[in-house]
């Protein structure tokens, strides 16, 4: 029953003046960001995870930086399968602009069928974030707790596919810089434990047992007590 704790990267100025950074490389967090990732940091503290893949890009390698600190025991990855959307023409744009844009609204009602000009398609992002993620599962086993500092849209997508949902209700998903979003992996299904968390405990995050075994696959009829 592998887990994935989703990061997405702190704030960067692009965020706050809204403009699509896409794969641009050289952006970078702004101080609310590093602080919105210190923040988390310090509440993952005693969440045992011993791995950590990062998107490529310079904003999601800075906030693994400030995820991992001193914490000599988390191995170090990065993975192009989970670097955010190319959006190809639409880079460095304005989100004020973009959204006169007519194939805007194809991106917000009908995601499947959205590709960026000179970049790729949201189908395309699902599809290989997704393979990422499975593929690390079995790579790092079923007791696994790993972290994957990613992009927005690139969590919501794999979100997305672990609530089965179709790719075009993805954008019915919010998810904040810095947000943590965790899914639990088993045989049967996934399991989505939490969605842009912004603060509080994670204790939960810790590996439980309950009367004498492990959690397994079976959702609990009404909704089970909780962690």
């Amino acid at each position: 029953m592998s887990t994935v704790l989703l990061i997405r990267h702190g704030r960067t100025d692009a965020n706050a003046a809204g403009t699509l950074a896409g794969q641009s490389p050289g952006v970078f967090l702004d101080d609310h960001g590093r602080e919105q990732v210190t923040s988390l940091a310090a509440r993952l503290g005693d969440v045992p995870f011993t791995t950590l893949v990062s998107s490529p890009l310079d904003r999601t390698m800075e906030t693994a930086d400030l995820l991992v600190g001193d914490r000599p025991e988390i191995e170090r990855w990065t993975d192009d399968r989970f670097i955010e959307c190319d959006y190809g023409d639409w880079t460095g744009r304005s989100l004020t602009a973009l959204a006169k844009e007519p194939h805007w609204k194809v991106v917000q009602g009908h995601p499947s069928a959205a590709a960026f000009p000179g970049g790729e398609s949201l189908r395309e992002v699902q599809h290989r974030a997704v393979e990422g993620i499975r593929d690390w599962n079995a790579d790092l086993g079923p007791d696994a707790v790993y972290a994957v500092v990613s992009h927005g849209d690139v969590i919501k997508a794999i979100l997305a596919d672990a609530l089965g949902m179709h790719l075009d209700q993805f954008q019915r998903i919010q998810v904040d810089p810095a947000s943590l979003s965790v899914i639990r992996y088993t045989e049967l299904r996934p399991f989505v434990e939490r969605m842009n968390d912004n603060g509080g405990s994670v204790a939960s995050l810790r590996p439980q047992r309950k009367r004498g075994r492990r959690r397994g696959s079976d959702a609990a009829v009404g909704g089970g007590s909780g962690a």
